[in-house]
This record gives structure tokens, C-alpha cells and sequence, in this order.
């Protein structure tokens, strides 16, 4: 089926998907005004941004940072299930801060992404998709203990895909599970609203 493929890659560009980090400033950055040192203390809380560079293995390391109420950067775990355990069929991530860690349930996010028609064009073998869904975030540590909170992500992907070379789909596009893309591109972005209890 031509859209499995599509949604294999969505799945992997999406998380790890949906892992997003947050960045505390704790020292005055270098020829810098402006900027005065801080201890890094439990945030307050309230409106955040989160923003994800997606690993293309599927397997973690993408890039996140979140702005706003807290900030921080780091990376994302691969997929787990809701103990904690890797799991590739799991609906749970995790965010490795340089503050602290934060878990993230993908849940729904995972569901709709996976549902989800990507808008395909048969002549150019190109493919782009958007999906929204909300991600809750809790069970945090170091800084992020106590945190909860929910946040909307929106994933974008686009995709070009090869043609067949031989057989009889030649110069058709490749659907295909085991398609490499020509060039891919995906990115995870979204907002919300956390806690700390």
C-alpha cells in the first residue's frame, strides 16, 4: 500500500515521536549583555513552546528545545511503554534535559499520525503531511519534578520518493516499505501550558 510506507516514515520522524526539551539559561553567555547568571530553581510554570528536530532512525537523539515559562535543550529517548521500558511499539518518550528528564504520552499523538492521509502527488513522487494532536507531559525529574501539563504538536513532513528503475512498475513511484527516500524533511512544534505540583 502506497501510504504505508508514507506513514512508516511519519512514525519515525514523529518520535521519537514527540519528544521536546527545555533550556534553563544558568550562566551570562559570553560577550553578552544583558544576560545575568541564574540558579537554576524549580520553573513556575505557564505557557511553553516546544520544538523537535526528529532523529532519523527513529531510535531518539532528536534535537529539542522548549522556550517560555521554563527552557531547556536536550535530546529524545526512542519509544517506551508507559513503564519506562524501550519498547518500538510503545506510545510513551522520553525528553533528557540538561536540567532534568520529562516523560511524554504520545498516545493520541501516536494515533492520529498513524491515521493520517499524507496529500500525495503520483507525478512528482512527492508527499508532504501535518497532524496536530495533544501530548501529556509528567513524571518529571531534577528541575522538571512534579511537572504536568499538556501540549499540542503539530508534526509536518514532506518526503520525495524514488521511481522504479525495472519491472513492471518501472518509472512509477516507489510506495514501497523498503523505498529510500530521495529526501526527506520533518520537524515537531507545538504549545501548551505546564504545571509543577
Amino acid at each position: 500500500m502506497r501510504f504505508k510506507v508514507i506513514a512508516a516514515l511519519v512514525v519515525v520522524t514523529a518520535l521519537m515521536g514527540a519528544s521536546a526539551g527545555v533550556a534553563l539559561a544558568t550562566s551570562r553567555p559570553s560577550g553578552t549583555a544583558g544576560f545575568a547568571a541564574t540558579t537554576p530553581s524549580t520553573p513556575a510554570g505557564g505557557s511553553v513552546k516546544l520544538f523537535v528536530t526528529p532523529s532519523a532512525t527513529g531510535n531518539g537523539g532528536g534535537a529539542v528545545v522548549v522556550t517560555g515559562a521554563i527552557g531547556d535543550y536536550g535530546k529524545t529517548t526512542g519509544k517506551m511503554n508507559e513503564n519506562g521500558k524501550a519498547n518500538k511499539n510503545g506510545n510513551y518518550g522520553k525528553l533528557v534535559l540538561q536540567q532534568g528528564t520529562i516523560e511524554v504520552n504520545l498516545t493520541t499523538f501516536d494515533t492520529k499520525t498513524n491515521n493520517a492521509q499524507p496529500s500525495i502527488n503520483n507525478t512528482t513522487c512527492s508527499a508532504a503531511l501535518a497532524v496536530t494532536a495533544p501530548v501529556t507531559l509528567f513524571n518529571g525529574t531534577g528541575l522538571y519534578e512534579g511537572i504536568t501539563g499538556t501540549v499540542h504538536l503539530t508534526e509536518t513532513y514532506a518526503v520525495i520518493l524514488p521511481r522504479y528503475t525495472s519491472g513492471k512498475n518501472k518509472g512509477q513511484c516507489n510506495y514501497s516499505n523498503n523505498a529510500q527516500p530521495l529526501a526527506q524533511w520533518g520537524s515537531i512544534a507545538g504549545s501548551g501550558r505546564v504545571s509543577f505540583s
